[in-house]
């Protein structure tokens, strides 16, 4: 009889570790108080310092990005912890050079949101185009550049 108990143990223990990941589905990001920015996607962060878009940021992130990589920004090893996003950027001098590395963050960050990341076939980063319009990836960008580990 210890076979059944076993099984139901190791059944019910399984399914307890699945419901503590949490729901995945993607939650839905309100940014109607934010300005609205159009069809054709930004090549930089139009909400840099916005304290609204930081605030929907600020939640979007910690509903659908923390899984990943971690509450408040703060990676636990999983994924890449952003608040080092822009660090480059942050030891460059040149005011000029500074601009061009936000710049070329800003696409980084937003190519690798819309289009997720890859390697060998393996998911290392789902695609979120389709899923967030582009005010809601700004905002979690903005909420991120407010979290920065060096400022700029």
């Amino acid at each position: 009889m210890k076979t059944p108990f076993a099984f139901l143990a190791c059944a019910a223990l399984t399914a307890s570790l699945a419901w503590a990941h949490g729901d995945v589905v993607p939650q839905a990001v309100d940014t109607s108080g934010l300005p609205k920015l159009g069809t054709d996607w930004k090549a930089e962060n139009p909400y840099r310092g916005n304290d609204a878009a930081i605030k929907v940021g600020s939640s979007a992130f910690n509903q659908n990005c923390a899984r990943c990589h971690g509450l408040e920004a703060i990676s636990g090893g999983i994924a890449p912890d952003l608040r080092r996003l822009d660090n480059d950027c942050a030891t460059t001098r040149d005011d000029k050079r500074k601009a061009a590395c936000v710049k070329d963050n800003d696409e980084y960050f937003l190519t690798t949101v819309r289009h997720g990341r890859t390697r060998n076939g393996a998911v290392y980063m789902p695609p979120f185009e389709g899923v967030f319009d582009q005010e809601a990836i700004w905002a979690i960008k903005a909420y991120l550049e407010s979290r920065r580990e060096k400022p700029l």
